[in-house]
């Protein structure tokens, strides 16, 4: 029989095809090296530190760099002492900028690896950073527990208050270790003593921030010890501190995140939870493209002893670009907020010429990174107004200034590819720089916040962002915060597409905290807004929320243009008394171009005038 031509060239096509197929496999199949092969073993209770950076570094000198590679712990317990840890300096941003940093894990410059710690517990003593990815691209953490033996909040609970004679007697958690010097308290560990100034009351049964508390003043001067672990302070009056409450009693000091990621490429986060770490749970900076799937920073469990997590935010990520995509995940009883993204403003502090300017790192906590490349856009801002100038520049060469190598960056020599606008002129007004190039798109899915100290979630990027079916579970203040400062944090930008919709709210606003208005509080921060001729937000869509709340403020905005609030329904309920100052469902100052409609209050249509 004679065979058809075409029949054979099909053949011969789908044979070659078929051939690059597997070669193309076999060039990408995956590596997968289990580190119990190389003495990283779980629940011997001996410091890990060092010999898992040895066996890491061994293995990536012997495997394909070609290939993808997979480091698989073995499921248990593995303990991590400053001994033997790798120490780097790292400047981190919204942290304390205090160096070097000791290092639990750490992947420098390495691509296309998986760290799986197949449900591992890290367990940190001391103060030390736990994980650290350094300008690493495809890199994905998954299946890890991270915290630390003995945390820096020291955890009490209320045995007596004597509000009238102003004296509390409280009983340290535990696991908490102390000393009392000059009648001084000071919560101890491993290498580290702090005097706690300031504390979150919980209450005992469902683990919510005391209605009406926020910051509070805590009883570590004048104490006596009547017991051990019983202390009596004799300066201390609250009256809303009653029997059982439980107080985390905090320093306020953030050295390192419990992950910091610099400079990455192409990161997932998958299955992660942070139980405690001394700042943010994540930190990234200068990444484009980061997932979290299913990342926690959480208690374990109901049962958990402990009521606090996070000392600072859940998330934190600043000048990053690409996407931030966070989904199903857990952020409860942190001391800060959920997830913020932001940029950094510098301050242009002195105009060399027509084309070049000096700008400057102002906050405390964020400086000592990179803060532009060369075509990178940029564009200017007056402090007071915050009003941008209409043109933007685009960056033609930038160098780092500094008296040595050794010190930390903070200061920009920029030349940009045209020529200033003359009233760019630091010595009449105060200017920031924004590099726009360096903001992500988000999205903010499927998501729980709850029980945490300030405020749910702050977006500030002016790409598109969406949050929707989220569920924002007594939050303590605002739920979601739009804002931009160019005079304090000095955090970048005005939002101009933003989506929130089919979010659920539940008693939103039970403390008072910095921006917190209403359940969703656009706040930028505007010093002089009388004269603002502009305006700083435009684009935002909030609509079809559930809003449960006890008190009035639902929405407060200023200075934007463009601005929908529709088909919202808002539940009522008496779970506390209403007590914030702002009376008004609709809070508007500055705002055009807006659209109230079809929203609902207790079943009945409510138009919710301003």
């Amino acid at each position: 029989m004679k065979i058809p031509i075409s029949w054979i060239r099909s053949v011969l096509i789908i044979l070659f095809a078929t051939c690059l197929y597997l070669d193309s496999g076999a060039s990408q199949s995956v590596q997968i090296i289990h580190l119990s092969d190389y003495g990283v073993l779980p629940n011997t209770g001996n410091n890990s530190s060092a010999i898992i950076h040895k066996a890491i570094q061994t293995i990536l000198t012997k495997v394909n760099k070609k290939q993808p590679l997979v480091l698989k712990f073995k499921k248990g317990r593995y303990d991590f002492h400053p001994d033997g840890a790798l120490t780097r300096t790292y400047y981190i941003s919204n942290h304390d900028q205090d160096n070097p940093k000791t290092v639990g894990l750490v992947l420098e410059g390495q691509n296309n690896i998986t760290i799986d710690g197949q449900g591992s517990d890290f367990i940190y003593h001391g103060r030390m950073l736990p994980i650290a990815l350094i300008e690493s691209t495809n890199i994905t953490l998954k299946n890890i527990h991270i915290d630390f033996e003995q945390p820096q909040i020291c955890q009490v609970k209320i045995l007596k208050n004597d509000s009238v004679q102003g004296k509390i007697i409280y009983q340290t958690a535990p696991w908490v270790t102390y000393t009392i010097k000059d009648s001084v308290f000071y919560n101890t560990g491993e290498n580290w003593a702090l005097k706690p100034s300031s504390g979150i009351a919980f209450e005992e049964k469902t683990k919510r921030i005391v209605y009406n508390t926020a910051d509070i003043r805590v009883g570590t001067t004048a104490v006596q010890e009547l017991s051990p672990g019983i202390i009596q302070a004799n300066n201390w009056k609250n009256s809303k501190l009653i029997p059982g409450t439980v107080v985390a009693m905090r320093a306020g000091y953030r050295p390192h995140p419990g992950i910091f990621v610099h400079k990455g490429k192409d990161i997932q986060l998958k299955h992660i939870t942070v139980h405690y770490a001394e700042g943010m749970g994540l930190l990234a900076q200068l990444t484009e493209n980061i997932t979290l799937d299913g990342f926690r920073v959480a208690l374990r469990g109901s049962d958990d002893p402990r009521y606090f997590t996070a000392q600072a935010d859940a998330t934190h990520f600043s000048g990053c670009k690409g996407i931030i995509l966070s989904k199903n995940g857990l952020y409860e009883n942190m001391m800060d907020d959920a997830i913020n993204i932001h940029g950094t403003y510098l301050k242009i502090t002195k105009r060399l010429d027509d084309r070049t300017l000096i700008g400057r790192y102002m906050h405390d906590q964020s400086y000592g990174f990179d803060w532009g490349t060369i075509g990178d856009t940029v564009q200017f801002i007056q402090s007071r107004t915050m009003e941008l100038w209409p043109s933007k520049n685009r960056i033609q060469a930038i160098e780092v200034l500094q008296n040595k190598a050794s010190d930390p960056i903070r200061e920009f020599k920029i030349t940009l590819q045209e020529v200033l606008d003359p009233a760019i002129d630091p010595t009449k007004l105060a200017i920031g720089i924004e590099n726009l190039s360096w903001t992500p798109r988000v999205v903010f899915s499927n998501n729980t916040v709850r029980h945490n100290r300030a405020r749910g979630a702050l977006f500030s990027t002016p790409r598109k962002t969406l949050v929707e079916k989220n569920r924002f579970d007594h939050t303590s203040g605002t739920a979601i915060l739009l804002c931009g400062d160019a005079n304090g944090w000095y955090e970048t930008g005005s939002c101009h597409d933003i989506v929130i919709r089919h979010n659920t709210f539940i008693n939103a606003l039970t403390n008072m905290f910095q921006f917190t208005n209403a359940i969703i509080s656009i706040y930028p921060e505007i010093p002089d807004l009388q004269h603002q001729q502009q305006y700083f937000h435009s684009g935002i869509v909030i609509e079809d929320n559930l809003f449960e709340t006890f008190d009035n403020p639902i929405l407060y905005a200023k200075s934007v243009d463009g601005l929908v609030f529709r088909n919202n329904r808002i539940r009522t309920n008496k779970e506390y008394p209403a007590f914030h100052w702002n009376k008004k469902s609709l809070f508007f100052e500055r705002v055009i171009h807006s659209e109230v409609s079809n929203n609902t209050v207790d079943g009945k249509k409510n138009e919710l005038e301003n």
